[in-house]
């Protein structure tokens, strides 16, 4: 802590804190997740236990007239055996919703991943200080939104002025699920993550389960997602499917209508809107699963490759293609009878032409600027005049529920 100010710690308490699912309180503070523990309880999966915890779209959110706020994280870092340091996760703070500094955490928790021995291992670090000061000294909305792609565990909050909650948003609520580019994959920071950006560009207030490596359709996922207050849903499918090859076409068809019925079942006349795969070449037309390429690894550098047989389609086999004819028709299928379900093929947002523009840095994930023009085609296409998130409607769910 800083010297030289009158502090005023303030507890961290649910009302400070937004776009989580559920709020773990740990030996150190209080550890935001995007699945509740109702969901946790049905894995073992160290890849998801990973990146729910990742603090994609959650933010403290708050009224002060403080000029410096402190706040004590522990970030998990994670280290690839083979692959260039990662950079410290990043610190979005705003200023009545603009964005006025970025900042990062040193030290915390250590995870070391062996991709290739399907390993992990953790060693336990340090606290680490994050500092925001020169700010106006009069009443503002504060929000800092968490790393992305780190997970974080909030110690304590300090500021040299009392906080206190900011009043409930009057926004529509946004709940999307995705895979790891919806988590954020190689966006700049928290507020540039193509949900992000989308969410601020169509004036509503953002829930992510975009969850790295994990959108497989899961029931637990659709149950929170059912469970979740909101007022605009989409989910966007598919290229976990490929790459981490768990199911055939025969799974997959009902596994999509089953995960839509759930839903449903606590959304039943909410804008839904199924989005599927962007373009990644390697999966086009080849099956997964998606393996790291190691000739890539020698050089340092991370890339990945498909290892699947294009004939293997024939066998059910799914690739990005079969996917994207299949949700198409699903959605046409049951527009039938709800008429409140949408579809979006993934290459309006990102295609070919852009892939020879910002061609994917490991051949899955988009760059920071791709994400960029990602989140802006996609308030363009479901949140301008035409889509299917435009205009206001009724009172909003988050409002209501305190979301």
């Amino acid at each position: 802590m800083s010297t030289g100010h009158n502090w005023t710690t303030t507890p961290l308490t649910a009302d400070l804190v937004r776009g989580a699912l559920d709020l773990e309180r740990t030996a150190h503070g209080l550890l935001p997740h995007r699945l509740p523990a109702r969901a946790r309880a049905q894995y073992a999966d160290g890849q998801l236990a990973m990146v729910e915890s990742q603090p994609s779209g959650v933010r403290l959110v708050f009224r002060t007239r403080a000029t410096v706020v402190e706040l004590d994280a522990l970030p998990t870092k994670r280290v690839y055996v083979g692959a260039p340091p990662r950079p410290d996760g990043v610190y979005d703070l705003l200023i009545d919703g603009r964005l006025t500094d970025r900042a990062s955490v040193t030290g915390g928790n250590t995870l070391t991943i062996d991709m290739m021995a399907r390993t992990a291992e953790r060693q336990p670090g340090p606290v680490g200080t994050l500092r925001f000061d020169g700010l106006p000294a009069v009443d503002k909305d504060v929000e800092i939104w968490l790393p992305h792609n780190e997970t974080t565990e909030l110690v304590a909050l300090r500021t040299d002025s009392p906080v206190e909650p900011a009043p409930p948003s009057d926004r529509r609520v946004w709940l999307h699920h995705g895979s790891s580019i919806s988590h954020g994959s190689d966006a700049a920071g928290p507020t540039t993550t193509w949900p992000a950006l989308g969410a601020s560009l169509g004036g509503v207030d953002l829930i992510n389960l975009g969850l790295g490596g994990s959108a497989l359709l899961d029931p637990f996922t659709a149950r929170a997602m059912r469970d979740t207050p909101a007022d605009l849903i989409s989910v966007k499918l598919g290229i976990n499917l490929v790459n981490t090859d768990v199911m055939r076409l025969r799974a997959f068809v009902p596994a999509v209508h089953g995960f839509l019925d759930t839903i449903r079942d606590g959304h039943p006349t909410a804008p839904l809107l199924v989005v599927s795969p962007v373009l990644c070449p390697i999966h086009e037309d080849t099956p997964g699963p998606s393996m790291p390429d190691l000739s890539a690894l020698s050089t340092g550098r991370m890339s990945f490759r498909a290892t699947g047989d294009p004939a293997e389609t024939a066998t059910g086999k799914l690739t990005l293609n079969v996917i994207r004819d299949e949700l198409a028709r699903i959605v046409e299928q049951r527009a039938a009878e709800d008429p409140n379900l949408y579809y979006l093929d993934g290459r309006e947002l990102y295609g070919a032409a852009d892939y020879a523009e910002l061609p994917l840095p490991d051949e899955l994930h988009p760059d920071a600027t791709a994400h960029r023009r990602i989140g802006e085609r996609f308030a363009r296409l479901a949140f301008g005049t035409e889509g299917p998130f435009a205009g206001g409607g009724a009172e909003p769910q988050g409002r209501r529920e305190g979301h």
